[in-house]
């Protein structure tokens, strides 16, 4: 398994056309309400904590909610936590009790989330970590607790077999922390010996044959994952960034602050313009609900890409560096199109474009459908015939059909 150094290839197509996804973060560390690294951060003892799993029973836990809002926010797919460092399953597992099955909610949350992505037309993504806290030997390392270090190992493959036998066709499989930095600073290339990679990658492409695995499980696998940031420039092979929607939580916290639409509608653009996916975090509370305020951006967000969806979903990367930011926005591309889309506009009524040699054969405002007029002065496009207001908040996107592919035209 390899990053694709090609995202045109028929593996990887699907993903790199939906370009934006849900991600959750959901499981006993909602009760706590301070995130999802708790029971590390606090020391809680295994006991209290265990003790919470006592308390779970989401009434309010409905997949088709969350699936049917992922559609609605112009979603194309979705991963879940499956498990989370902490150990605590949302799965029915014959290695553990430490589940949602086999405690007080008697419920396999993965089953009830598979059905209502396919059901939606989502593609089914599974969080799975590669650490455990359940294991004292993740503390102690390889070296020094040699025994209780292979069990962990044993219990990663056992555990990540279930989830990709139990639960029918799984698109995406979502490795996390196999080189972790805060064990004595991780093991580098000795990564994919210490968890056994290469044998249970080869288990899995056996097992689900087209199944996109991310860079954390001690392999390259299919794309990276920059996490809390959006790469500048353009990427070797594809990507995904992994963004909360809060400040800094990924599990539920009441108290961090959300960011407001501008600004995650500026992280997905940025982000696709230099050829990446956006993977944006919610962390539903105890009861199983997504928080009204993530619901309203998601559902904003999802009102701005029915209208200028065409200038997310399925563009690629055409231009050099820096070459797809313009004085006022972005520039994503397909085809023969450019979509400028207008970050900061201009109340004289005109725009000016001086990143393209393309002659343009016809521009049109997505928002109006109204047709623009082009015309080429010296080096720069001068696109004329705009509202001293925009049309569509917070962001509005102008169509070029161009003569060709994009192709750039240089400073100097």
């Amino acid at each position: 398994m390899a990053v694709s150094d090609n995202p045109n290839s028929e593996k990887i197509r699907w993903f790199t056309n939906a370009r934006f996804g849900m991600f959750i973060h959901w499981g006993l560390y909602a009760l706590l309400g301070r995130g999802e690294w708790a029971r590390y951060t606090e020391a809680i003892p295994p006991d209290e904590y265990h003790a919470l799993a006592q308390q779970f029973q989401p009434r309010h836990f409905d997949a088709t909610a969350w699936a049917r809002l992922a559609k609605a926010a112009g979603m194309k797919y979705m991963v879940l936590t499956a498990k989370h460092h902490d150990g605590f399953c949302l799965f029915d597992s014959q290695y553990t009790d430490f589940t949602s099955v086999k405690s007080a909610a008697k419920r396999d949350f993965v089953a009830e989330y598979v059905a209502a992505c396919r059901a939606e037309g989502l593609g089914v993504g599974l969080y799975f970590t590669v650490k455990d806290w359940e294991f004292p030997a993740y503390f102690d390392g390889p070296e020094r607790n040699p025994q209780g270090w292979a069990a962990l190992v044993d219990h990663f493959h056992n555990q990540t077999k279930e989830l990709l036998t139990n639960y029918g066709k799984i698109d995406i499989l979502w490795f996390d922390c196999p080189d972790d930095a805060n064990f004595r600073g991780g093991w580098g290339e000795q990564t994919p010996d210490v968890w056994r990679s290469q044998e249970l990658g080869a288990w899995i492409e056996e097992a689900q044959p087209g199944i996109l695995i991310n860079n954390r499980g001690g392999l390259p696998g299919d794309f990276r994952t920059p996490e809390q940031t959006i790469p500048h420039g353009s990427q070797p092979g594809v990507f995904e960034s992994c963004v909360t929607m809060t400040h800094k939580h990924w599990g539920y916290c009441p108290a961090d602050p959300y960011k407001d639409v501008w600004r995650i509608l500026d992280e997905l653009i940025s982000c696709v313009a230099v050829g990446g996916n956006y993977l944006l975090n919610v962390g539903p509370d105890p009861e199983g609900v997504i928080p009204l305020p993530a619901c309203a951006r998601l559902l904003e967000i999802g009102r701005w890409l029915e209208t200028h969806g065409e200038a997310i979903y399925g563009t690629e990367r055409l231009l050099p560096d820096w070459w797809d930011h313009t004085s006022t926005g972005r520039i994503t591309t397909k085809d023969n199109i450019a979509y400028l889309i207008v970050q900061l506009w201009s109340p004289t009524g005109s725009l000016s474009l001086n990143q393209l040699q393309n002659d343009v054969r016809r521009a049109t405002l997505l928002a109006t459908g109204q047709t623009l007029t082009v015309r080429r002065e010296g080096r720069r496009l001068l696109i004329e015939g705009l509202s001293p207001l925009p049309p569509a908040l917070p962001f509005n996107v102008v169509k070029l059909e161009l003569d060709g592919p994009a192709a750039a035209q240089f400073y100097y």
